[in-house]
């Protein structure tokens, strides 16, 4: 592991006062991802409630929870008033689409957001909105030669996405990852493989401005995930989740299954041919996505009476149990602020009690 002293990127006063804490206007260092199909407006207000920033993902807030774009944001807003932020996919594909994702970001600026994460493309569209409204966007990037476009197109901050993240992971350990960003002097969220308040800790000493969790908040009561879903994720071990390019065209995260063991973790020699072509490339991965949205969708509201297709990352490890989102998020900040209750499962016992105990009092 490379030396600490040279990965920080950013001085902060304490490890929950970083630049993310100040650009999203929160007071834990700490983002609910956005995840298809999983993201639903009460959990991305459950963590923005509890002091962290839930992700709005439009499209599982639309087509999965059956929210239409306003009226998902105005239930939110009557769950929390912290603030909350937006997920955009900026790829090229689908004209509709890219007219539908600016036209709800324009209706999520109207309605008080001021922090997108955009990812796979040019983010330029988003950062003229975002900036002229006040806010800021962090992007998605596996490398530094993603981040550099980035930086072209004036991001204020990275989501490093390392090889233990769940989804569409990275090659890159965090470490390492870090390491090779660091020299670009943003502010860098660590998102991959942590599920659990000592790896939060342990990302902030690293040098991150921020942690993203994604398979952490699935396992809670707030996320409309089917409870089978949940199950496999408290139970499955870090050997158990495996990429596959059979679900979107590209290498993703999933929990292995009966169901991934059968089809093989592999696209077929003509589906990796198209991939590869400088015409054919965006059709396929068009294909693979609007076949990936609907068995996501299904697989995980209906559980393994479908096919159990179930995204996770390697933070299933630490995963043990079930826990309320908010919870999660106080467990984090607490644990930042009492070092102490690391040491140990004595210790963190008497820090889950903690927690317990606020939540009982509120």
């Amino acid at each position: 592991m490379e030396d600490r002293a040279e990965l920080r990127t950013e001085p902060v006063l304490t490890l929950l006062e970083t630049p993310l804490t100040r650009h999203a206007g929160i007071e834990v260092p700490l983002l609910c991802g956005a995840m298809y199909p999983c993201s639903n407006p009460e959990l991305v207000a459950a963590v923005s409630e509890a002091g962290g920033m839930g992700i709005i993902q439009p499209i599982s807030m639309v087509y999965v929870h059956g929210h239409e774009f306003k009226a998902g944001l105005a239930l939110m807003r009557r769950l929390t008033a912290k603030p909350i932020g937006m997920n955009v996919i900026v790829e090229k594909s689908i004209r509709a689409y890219e007219d539908r994702m600016k036209r709800w970001l324009d209706e999520a600026i109207e309605g008080g957001v001021r922090f997108a994460v955009t990812a796979l493309g040019n983010p330029r569209w988003v950062v003229e909105r975002m900036h002229a409204a006040g806010g800021v966007v962090y992007h998605d990037v596996t490398d530094r030669r993603w981040a550099e476009k980035a930086i072209e197109h004036q991001v204020d901050g990275l989501i490093a996405v390392n090889r233990r993240a769940g989804g569409h992971a990275g090659k890159l350990s965090a470490e390492k990852l870090l390491h090779e960003l660091g020299s670009l002097h943003l502010p860098i969220v660590a998102a991959g493989g942590i599920g659990d308040e000592r790896g939060f800790v342990e990302a902030l000493e690293l040098g991150y401005a921020g942690v993203q969790m994604g398979t952490r908040f699935i396992a809670t009561p707030e996320c409309k995930a089917h409870d089978d879903y949940k199950q496999a994720i408290v139970t499955a071990r870090e050997d158990d989740v495996v990429l596959t390019d059979r679900l979107s065209g590209v290498p993703c995260a999933v929990i292995r299954t009966p169901t991934i063991e059968r089809l093989g973790t592999r696209a077929g020699p003509l589906a990796r041919w198209l991939l590869k072509g400088r015409r054919t490339k965006h059709w396929m991965r068009t294909f693979y996505a609007l076949r990936s949205l609907r068995e996501l969708k299904r697989a995980s509201l209906e559980g393994p009476s479908y096919r159990d297709v179930w995204q996770a990352g390697k933070s299933v490890e630490a995963i043990e149990e079930i826990l309320p989102a908010g919870e999660i998020v106080r467990l984090c900040q607490l644990a930042a602020t009492s070092p102490e209750f690391l040491r140990g499962p004595a210790a963190l016992e008497a820090l889950k009690g903690e927690v317990e105990g606020q939540s009982l009092s509120r």
